[in-house]
């Protein structure tokens, strides 16, 4: 038997040189695991001897924080190779700005690297109002590895646990940046040194800067755009999980033959560094079935579209409906991806970038979705590409430096996010030419132009979902553009944010998400 109760240990075998601890929970807020090596006198060497979201790896290398995988978090630990002082490794967990009263289905398994094999499990109790905790520790006894359950709760959050086995901690933020940004540098910024007897930091613009320092440089600028939109619209230090569902129709081929899905791709991953403490950004695919594709984050987004059709056809159909239920059961699996009739509260919103070409072959089922989904924190950002009456073209006024228009913008269909409506819209543009060659203009055409506009060039739908009624929030906002890669950084993000905040602060009064 691998399980364990609180207090109990297992001798781990001789040969599990190296081990994976995995932490886990069914539902409640999102838990982030770090791991502190402890000498014989229980406290670190220094406070390199603290593994976590913003310090990945020990000075050794023999402990490495692997990220996080939906409701799981992973630590990576070479027993073998562990220095001889070291003698403890403490695997905590910590909540995110909650306590773990709210967490539910909390275990943590040790798990043999080489086999596979499971070698030890703990199921925690119940806590109260700990927003931290011990969960247990691998540790040496005559020269052999052991693990114990420990589950001892902080209420001072991870902070206050990592100072009391000797951590210096400065949690102060990191210093905003202003509003009007200076233009971008090109090279990318070295994470200075810690100087002896420093702290170490919890804030996110640390977290940023060791991520990004092995980065290119566009990389680097991409996220840096991201923060400015998110630091003019109040969110410098908001978190949020983000998806990106892709329409995988055969529509779409020209686009990702020629990079701009990739660009995209990289684009929407900049705003994820920023959102979330994994820089991972959850990916879906759509035709006529719904698919989760993994996690696309800063060690494999180079090449990653070109993989994905290397596993994954082209198909020769458009169903909204499936990327939406899979996504809502990927992040709340209490929903099944089916019916929610009452609000579902959690700590961190989802933000969920929609991007296709196309209709959907099931409205109905898509309208069921945006409206039971109106009642999870969860929102979504369709981009259709193509031609509508939300369409948006790049403007030679808009400054990429300060995130700014200069001058009134350009052959919109509205005002863009952020600049006054000064005049009507003009009329809607023609439709853009569909797959069979049809579309624009009369009313002629026959069935094929008909068959194309319904498949590549009419969004009617998507502007009717943006605006429809009944649902418990507004969780859905649209617009359009027909080259993606045509729009600078900054206004592509200042898009993405355009009503999002408004939603976040709406889900935080009703109750879908954590006030303040």
């Amino acid at each position: 038997m691998t399980a364990i109760t609180k207090g109990g240990n297992v001798g781990l075998p001789a040969s599990a040189g190296r081990v994976r601890v995995e932490v886990s929970w069914s539902g409640g807020p999102g838990l982030d695991a770090a791991a502190l090596l402890l000498a014989a006198n229980g406290k670190v060497r220094s406070d390199a001897d603290m593994v976590f979201y913003n310090q990945p790896n020990s000075t050794e290398g023999t402990v490495r924080h692997l990220g996080k995988q939906g409701n799981r978090d992973a630590l990576a630990v070479d027993l073998a190779g562990m220095p001889a002082i070291i003698e403890t490794v403490a695997v905590t967990a910590s909540a995110e700005g909650a306590p773990f009263s709210q967490v539910s289905g909390l275990s943590v398994r040790v798990v043999d690297d080489g086999s596979g094999a499971e070698l030890a499990r703990f199921d925690v109790p119940p806590a109260a109002t700990e927003t931290a905790f011990v969960l247990g520790e691998l540790y040496k006894r005559g020269g052999a590895w052991k693990f114990r359950a420990v589950g001892q709760g902080w209420a001072s959050g991870l902070a206050g646990l990592a100072t009391d086995y000797g951590i210096s901690v400065d949690d102060s933020p990191a210093p905003a940046a202003p509003a009007q940004a200076a233009p971008v540098p090109a090279a990318p910024v070295q994470a200075p040194a810690r100087p002896a007897g420093g702290s170490i930091s919890m804030s996110k613009g640390v977290r940023l800067q060791k991520q990004l320092q092995n980065q290119p440089p566009a990389m680097i600028n991409m996220v840096k755009k991201a923060g400015v939109s998110l630091e003019k619209k109040g969110l410098s230090e908001h978190r949020a999980r983000v998806a990106l569902c892709l329409d995988i129709s055969a529509s779409m081929t020209s686009l990702y033959r020629s990079g701009k899905v990739q660009q995209l791709c990289e684009r929407v991953l900049g705003l994820a560094v920023q959102f979330d403490d994994d820089g991972a950004c959850d990916v879906f695919t759509f035709g006529t079935g719904g698919y989760e594709e993994g996690p696309l984050d800063l060690r494999n987004y180079q090449g990653w579209i070109q993989q994905l059709l290397g596993r994954r056809p082209l198909e020769g159909g458009t169903n909204y409906n499936r990327a939406m239920e899979a996504v809502r059961r990927f992040y709340f699996p209490d929903s099944g991806g089916g019916p929610r009739n009452s609000p579902r509260s959690d700590n961190l919103p989802v933000y969920v970038m929609f991007v296709t070409d196309g209709q959907t072959t099931d409205q109905n089922g898509t309208r069921n979705q945006v409206m039971w989904s109106s009642y999870e924190p969860l929102f979504w950002q369709f981009m259709a590409l193509g031609q509508s009456t939300k369409n948006v073209i790049p403007d030679p006024s808009y400054d990429e430096t300060k995130h700014a228009f200069t001058q009134p913008p350009q052959g919109y269909a509205q005002q863009p996010p952020g600049y006054p409506s000064q005049q009507p819209p003009p009329q809607q543009p023609p439709r853009r030419r569909g797959l069979f060659g049809g579309g624009g203009g009369g009313g002629g055409g026959g069935f094929a132009a008909r068959l194309a506009a319904m498949a590549t060039g009419d969004f009617k739908f998507l502007e009717e979902l943006d605006d429809m009624q009944g649902r418990f929030l507004d969780n859905a906002d649209f617009f359009s553009v027909a080259d993606p890669a045509s729009l600078p950084d900054g206004q592509l993000y200042d898009l993405m944010m355009d009503e999002y905040p408004g939603w976040v602060a709406q889900a935080k009064q009703r109750g879908l998400l954590p006030p303040g």
